[in-house]
């Protein structure tokens, strides 16, 4: 009974995430299984989300770290959290950092960049390239700088949490502290991307009470990454104090360096009030939360340049001309000229008249257009500044009318469509009244309406729990006269599935060993409602509906994509230029409309290498792709047979990232 209550427990703490999802074992960019957190949150800075990758330390499971708050950062900081089990383990299930060849295209080096890239690429996950960093433990704290030293182009960050220096040897890792060139191995291991650390942070970081790993490491390591960037440390050091816990903080010149003490650490990841698990602690802050932070203030890649601001604009007539004055100001540095775009409706729709531009600005910024010859009707203006380093701001409309009003007419709805999310429609479109007098938009599905929001000439409203089946969006415009237009469209929720834990498990909703406890908790034997929510990438999961600890596995969605995408690659065949292999960034380098990685067979760019395994083995490694139960070499697409453990190929490594059927010659 204990053994039960305990399960019931764990699951629970899993389960039971404060808005996004965990998917587990994720088999992706060459690592079998990968934990992945995908937040509802963006980041505060770049565009989309930010990737952190925390790698594990020796005899620690991956599932250590669902309990470890790493959720609660990716919450906090718009951050995707993912955490690969490491393929190639050395000595206790460790990264193996002291051994193998310190190359891009090795071993768990090669998968890391791998994973990173793949990740990135994902239209589902948003994460902006500039924003990808690394993270570990121990183990994982060394093969995660080492892996940033090696690809500083792709890892914009590290946080190195009690890891051994680079390059030292195992036997440093739990005797007296290693001597270790850090800045000289670094830039070594960097080879021709080495000017990329020129815009890369480091955060070293190391528990007070470790006895462990020798606690050396913390300034030593911190001091190599300094020297690599040529920065100097700063005076003092400051106290953080959050999560339950404290910190001591130091910092090098431009934050491009800190070193924390995590107080009543011993060897473990910091995870803050709550924490659990093997070496998971929770006597000081929240590690993966500092980073965020840490992270986000200082990322050097990120084009943090929001161009100039438009205000105070006012349009004064007459009979055939406009005055079109405002304000445009930039914090940055200082507006270069201002667009305008001038548009008159005709026949539902607006013609686009001119365009002109103007960088005579007064001192404070103000600037104005003077519009002549216009002939009587309903026109646009459309403004945008620009700043000195060519960044534009946001765009401001304004619509003013020339001559007399006509006659009161209806509003005029258009380009209506309605999006569905799980029991969630959003109902959008463009609504237009010729005598500039709309009052509101409508929304009503079956009893219940709403009023959307207007913005400019668009409309947007979202209801939720909306009843499942066919359902229709009824949109009525009214104006100041009570002149009216209506309009409908319709969509489809999904109804959900009900039925007992039998029913469910039965139907693949969820499993005895994922699912079941906590549904059974939640609902015991009585009925309960499971819908299929996206996880993207055709990967989905189950959850009842009034109780979302009650979830199933990840697994492929039931429900068909609404396009065909044979190689799960976020491009529909219909658009791919390489439908039947993986390539989200569609390059195309001859502009011959057929993908890069379906071209004939690339000159040779690495030493030619051999790989003899299952198809299974290929896949999972990363060297060929699955599609329809069959498998592609990567690259070359060469048909290699049936998705199984039982069929043998031998694959050799011509160029990177691209394989043929054969060996070596």
């Amino acid at each position: 009974m204990q053994k039960l209550f305990i399960f019931l427990f764990f699951t629970l703490l899993v389960s039971q995430a404060p808005a996004g999802q965990w998917q587990q074992n994720v088999s992706i960019g060459g690592f079998n299984n990968v934990h992945i957190y995908t937040p509802d949150t963006t980041s505060p800075i770049g565009d989309g989300r930010s990737l952190l990758i925390v790698l594990h330390g020796c005899v620690q499971p991956i599932n250590n770290y669902l309990t470890a708050n790493l959720e609660d950062a990716a919450e906090q900081w718009g951050m995707v959290i993912a955490v690969p089990d490491a393929m190639n383990k050395a000595g206790f299930s460790c990264w193996s950092y002291w051994q193998g060849t310190k190359s891009r295209a090795s071993g768990d080096y090669k998968n890391l960049i791998q994973l990173a890239n793949i990740m990135s690429s994902q239209a589902s996950r948003n994460i902006d390239a500039n924003q990808v960093y690394i993270a570990g433990l121990s183990s994982g704290a060394s093969f995660a700088n080492t892996t940033a030293c090696l690809a500083p182009d792709v890892f914009a960050g590290m946080g190195i949490s009690a890891g051994p220096s680079i390059g030292t040897s195992s036997n440093g890792a739990l005797g007296p502290c290693e001597s270790a060139d850090v800045k000289a191995r670094c830039e070594s291991y960097s080879g021709s991307y080495k000017s990329w650390f020129a815009s890369q942070i480091a955060s070293i970081a190391h528990g007070d009470n470790d006895s462990t790993v020798n606690q050396c490491y913390n300034q030593q390591n911190a001091n190599g990454m300094a020297a690599v960037y040529n920065v100097q440390p700063l005076n003092g050091s400051q106290l953080l104090s959050a999560d339950g816990g404290t910190a001591e903080e130091f910092l090098w010149q431009g934050s491009r360096v800190s070193m924390l003490w995590l107080n009543n650490v011993d060897h473990a990841w910091s995870g803050g009030a709550g924490a659990s698990g093997g070496y998971i602690s929770n006597s000081s802050i929240n590690y993966a939360s500092y980073l965020g932070k840490f992270f986000s203030q200082n990322n050097m890649r990120v084009d943090r340049n929001l161009g100039p601001v438009i205000s105070n604009v006012s349009i004064t007539t007459n009979s055939s001309s406009a005055i079109i004055v405002g304000d445009a100001l930039d914090e940055e540095g200082e507006v270069s000229e201002v667009q305008l775009t001038t548009s008159i409706y005709e026949n539902g729709e607006w013609i686009e008249l001119s365009q002109t531009t103007t960088n005579d600005l007064s001192s404070d910024g103000q600037f104005g257009f003077q519009l002549t010859n216009l002939i009587d009707g309903y026109y646009q203006a459309k403004i945008i500044a620009v700043d000195n380093f060519n960044k534009s701001g946001e765009a401001i409309f304004e619509n003013f009318r020339i001559g007399d009003l006509p006659p009161e007419q209806s509003p005029v709805l258009s380009n209506v469509v309605a999006s569905v999310s799980g029991q969630c429609v959003t109902v959008s479109g463009t609504v237009y009244d010729v005598n500039d007098n709309l009052s509101r938009v409508q929304i009503q599905i079956d009893q219940r309406s709403i009023i959307a929001t207007l913005q400019g000439d668009g409309f947007e409203g979202e209801m939720c729990e909306v009843s499942g089946g066919n359902r229709v969006a009824n949109i009525t415009a009214v104006d100041d006269t009570n002149l009216t237009a209506s309009t409908q469209v319709s969509f489809v929720i999904d109804a959900g599935k009900t039925g007992d834990y039998n029913y469910h498990i039965n139907q693949g909703h969820i499993t005895w060993g994922d699912g079941y406890s906590a549904c059974y908790l939640a609902f015991g034997t009585s009925e309960f409602t499971m819908r299929e929510f996206s996880l993207g990438d055709n990967q989905c999961e189950w959850r009842a509906d009034q109780n979302a600890s009650c979830n199933g596995p990840t697994q492929i969605c039931e429900s068909a994509p609404s396009e065909p995408d044979s190689d799960n690659d976020g491009v529909p065949d219909s658009l791919d230029n390489c439908p039947n292999i993986s390539n989200p960034d569609q390059l195309d380098s001859d502009n011959d409309g057929i993908g890069d990685l379906c071209e004939a067979t690339p000159p040779p760019t690495v030493e030619c290498e051999e790989f003899s395994s299952s198809n299974y083995a290929h896949v999972n490694a990363g060297r060929a792709t699955t599609s329809g139960g069959y498998v592609f070499a990567l690259g070359s697409g060469d048909a290699m047979g049936f998705y199984n453990i039982f069929q043998q190929n031998t694959l050799r490594l011509v160029s990177e990232g691209y394989y043929e059927l054969g060996s070596c010659p």
